[in-house]
């Protein structure tokens, strides 16, 4: 009877196993597809896009552009600096200062010449209490706004002050440590002009490390693949979600979240959906699920898009303590999300979001970690007791293992081949030589980290938004004029 039930556990386990694999297989096939399409359309529209058009016009949309900062004395400058050289008529920046207890509003009151002002502040979203708001008596710096809070002990609730004090319909809402470049706000918004037929709620764009790039005052010189280690395997992840997995679902309407280090929101959808949860771990996917959640309910026709054009560049951690931090809280942020919206998942209610888009982050992306441990588990289990057969599972490793370095190295050479971001072949061979030692060294740590967070939320850990310690980007040392990367394709 026990071996009887053992040998149908096992057959179950096996089963269910190669049907998840098979499945996850075809989808990433599919995003390939539908990216190269998505792409390739955008690419078209692109070549007959005049951006001079939307930057000269007196009717081109307000942007509130909001940073969260929370000890970032070492590079707040140069952050700031950075959020000022935007290449659009109509915006403001609005850094948040959440408390910090370093030097960071001291050095940003006496770099601006800020002064505390009288602000009629509107609490449309709940968050901690304001502490005064600082404007320029320079009128070189008439766009900055900054506003100093008590800590909120999460970006959410610092963003959701940002946007009570913002004064414009849309917002960008970005990390202080993010390099962006100058086009980044007449490129996200042309995806919410353009759209005829349906009311665009949400654009993003694609992310890269800025660690090993050479930047001088917030301005981004000159881009290099990472040198550390760990931020280049970073590097390869982001190329890969972004290029390959959100352009596909993009095309279908069926992007899974829009990132927290750079995302342009609609706000009145965002404000009447409650704005961003303070005690969300993940607020980035929070919050488009919060909004589709809306939309969905209220009728309105609404998508989420996504361009493959890299605008915005953040320091990524370079130490496995810090990235420990980061991954265990984004994961903790998916099972609390999975569990705060529950009710969408299969449900035609809500659309693509509920049959697509929940059941995919729940299958593929929350339950991923906990499938290939037990599948360790499992193996190690069969090895102990010589019943595998290694054959067979020779050439399934040897299978996986090459389809993922096919997928991995597809995304660098198709994002390489149609923006040219690196110059010179020596940095893409630097990031596709990842490729082929990502699944021994960096994904380990992935799954093990995502458990972490797992096991923090369901015991119900404390946590704290923390402090990256940046180490600060790196300077050019000769006296070429300050130039940014252009981020629209070398075709065009």
């Amino acid at each position: 009877m026990g071996e009887t039930f053992v040998e149908y556990a096992s057959a179950f386990f096996e089963t269910t196993v190669f049907i998840y694999g098979v499945a996850l297989l075809m989808i990433y096939a599919m995003l390939a597809v539908l990216s190269f399409l998505n792409i390739r359309l955008f690419l078209r529209k692109e070549s007959y896009t005049d951006y001079k058009v939307i930057v000269g016009s007196p009717l081109a949309p307000g942007i509130s552009v909001i940073a969260p900062a929370f000890n970032e004395g070492l590079t707040i400058i140069s952050n700031v600096r950075s959020l000022l050289t935007f290449d659009y008529p109509n915006y403001e920046v609005i850094i948040i200062n959440d408390g910090s207890t370093d030097d960071t509003l001291e050095k940003v009151v006496r770099e601006f010449s800020l002064v505390k002002v009288d602000f009629a502040y509107d609490v449309k979203l709940s968050a901690k209490p304001v502490r005064g708001v600082y404007k320029s008596k320079d009128e070189a710096y008439a766009k900055l706004v900054v506003v100093d809070k008590e800590n909120g002990k999460s970006k959410a609730d610092a963003t959701n002050v940002g946007i009570n004090v913002s004064q414009f319909p849309y917002f960008l809402c970005t990390d202080v440590d993010c390099i962006l470049h100058e086009q980044t706000l007449q490129m996200l918004i042309r995806p919410m002009m353009e759209e005829e037929h349906k009311r665009v709620i949400a654009t993003g764009a694609t992310l890269r490390m800025a660690n090993s790039c050479e930047v001088d005052e917030g301005v981004l010189l000159k881009i290099k693949a990472p040198r550390p280690l760990l931020a280049r395997f970073q590097e390869l992840e982001y190329i890969r979600s972004f290029v390959l997995g959100k352009m596909g679902w993009s095309y279908i309407n069926a992007v899974p979240n829009v990132s927290g280090g750079l995302g342009m929101f609609d706000k009145e959808i965002a404000v009447k959906a409650g704005g961003y949860d303070p005690a969300s771990f993940g607020e980035d996917m929070e919050l488009r699920m919060r909004m589709s959640r809306y939309v969905y309910d209220n009728k309105i026709d609404a998508a989420v898009r996504y361009i493959p054009n890299t605008l915005c560049w953040t320091e990524g951690p370079t130490s496995v303590k810090i990235f420990m931090r980061q991954r265990t809280r984004w994961a903790r942020g998916l099972l609390q999300l999975m569990l705060a919206h529950k009710k969408m998942l299969f449900n035609p209610a809500y659309g693509r979001v509920g049959m697509i888009v929940f059941p995919y982050n729940f299958f593929f992306e929350l339950m991923a970690p906990v499938i290939e441990f037990l599948g360790i588990i499992y193996y190690l289990f069969l090895i102990y007791f010589g019943l595998v057969n290694w054959p067979y599972a020779i050439i399934l490793l040897i299978f996986v293992y090459t389809y993922s370095v096919m997928i991995s190295s597809l995304s660098v050479l198709w994002d390489q081949l149609t923006f040219q971001y690196y110059k010179t072949w020596k940095d893409v061979v630097r990031i596709v030589l990842m490729v082929f030692v990502e699944m021994l060294i960096y994904h380990p740590l992935i799954v093990v980290f995502a458990l972490r967070g797992y096991y923090f939320q369901l015991t119900n850990r404390k946590h704290s938004w923390g402090n990256m310690q940046r180490a600060g980007f790196k300077k050019t040392t000769d006296n070429k004029p300050k130039s940014t990367p252009n981020p629209t394709p070398a075709a065009t």
